[in-house]
């Protein structure tokens, strides 16, 4: 492929770790993503968090409700993994063809988690269930001990979880999302002798454009930069360098998930902001950005559009996007419900933009 080429056509990608918000919000959040993505994987942790299938599908439709006309984006489902999940909700969930994953947050972990799990024992009989109905585990991979430092909450999830589940549940198909450090790429690289009936992964990884594009540096340049901040935490350039790395290698264990998480502009600007950035909107050309990096643009559509839709087993869309090398000026600010919202690189021009009626 040219390395500088002018457009970039490729299969439409999905998005496989996302947060729609619900409400007045869905009828912002919705169009930005369907506007690049055939498909989202979305997140359930609402107020209250989605727990049921029922539940889960009501929220389906209050996003299909939010579509722009025309559109044929597709949510797909998850449930919210609590002290409470019981094994027969796996199968109902399972059953509704809707719902794709069960989630879990450890309590206190990010926005929104404090319905999540408190002891990982106790949820065994559901992770037994969903490795038996074959529904992958989404994990929010951060320790909470107040005595981890922050930066170390990843890494040890993996030391003391992770391989605790997979040797446990050998067979439970598992997303760990949004990566951040090194060590989450060489434990994902390392669990790969084995795959499910279709032959992919039984681990895998998301990781997000901001992880791809920004080192820690980024939350204090100049100040204390509250957009920038997120959850997992941006880390060192080590770790940026292994993610991509990782992104751009062509392995399959390695997909799409932007973790795209708005939140109005006085909740990030305020004495205990919130975590999350928004990159739903331009999330394609941030993506292409960090590719080029690497000389590695002609590997993009395996990671957005061809290894997430293989691990969850669902056909790769039929549809086409296309890239074009024009510049793309970020808003400082997007309307969003009743207030405003700031983008992840708001200011900023980027090299690649969506193109019109794509």
């Amino acid at each position: 492929m040219n390395p500088s080429p002018q457009r970039l056509t490729f299969t439409t990608p999905d998005d496989w770790h996302l947060h729609l918000r619900d409400d007045a919000a869905l009828a912002f959040t919705v169009p930005w993503t369907a506007a690049q993505f055939g498909r989202a994987i979305v997140m359930p942790n609402l107020k209250p968090p989605v727990v049921t299938t029922a539940q889960a599908l009501d929220y389906r439709d209050r996003i299909l409700a939010a579509r722009p006309a025309g559109s044929g984006f597709m949510p797909l489902m998850t449930l919210y993994l609590t002290d409470g999940t019981l094994p027969d909700d796996i199968a109902r969930a399972r059953a509704s063809g809707a719902v794709v994953g069960v989630k879990l947050y450890p309590a206190g972990a990010t926005t929104n988690s404090d319905s999540g799990v408190t002891d990982l024992r106790r949820v065994y009989p559901v992770l037994a269930a969903m490795q038996q109905e074959n529904m992958p585990l989404l994990l929010h991979g951060e320790v909470t001990d107040p005595d981890v430092d922050m930066f170390d909450r990843e890494a040890v999830f993996i030391e003391r979880h992770l391989v605790a589940i997979r040797r446990d549940f050998p067979m439970l198909k598992i997303v760990l999302e949004h990566i951040t450090t090194v060590q989450a790429v060489a434990y994902v690289r390392a669990q790969q002798q084995g795959t499910d009936a279709r032959g992919a992964p039984l681990l895998a990884a998301t990781i997000t454009a901001h992880h791809l594009l920004y080192n820690r540096n980024a939350m204090f340049s100049g100040g204390l930069r509250p957009h920038n901040f997120c959850l997992p935490v941006l880390k060192r350039e080590v770790h940026r360098q292994a993610l991509l790395d990782a992104a751009t290698s062509g392995e399959a264990c390695f997909f799409l998930g932007t973790d795209s998480a708005p939140h109005a502009r006085e909740s990030k600007e305020a004495a205990c902001g919130c975590a999350g950035c928004l990159t739903a909107p331009h999330a394609l050309a941030l993506y292409a950005e960090a590719f080029e990096q690497r000389g590695a643009l002609d590997r993009l559509e395996g990671f957005a559009s061809q290894f997430g839709a293989d691990f969850y087993g669902l056909p790769r869309n039929a549809g086409r996007v296309t890239l074009v090398r024009v510049p793309l000026e970020v808003p400082d600010r997007l309307p969003y419900a009743q207030a405003d919202i700031v983008p992840l690189d708001a200011g900023r021009t980027l090299a690649w933009r969506l193109e019109a009626g794509a």
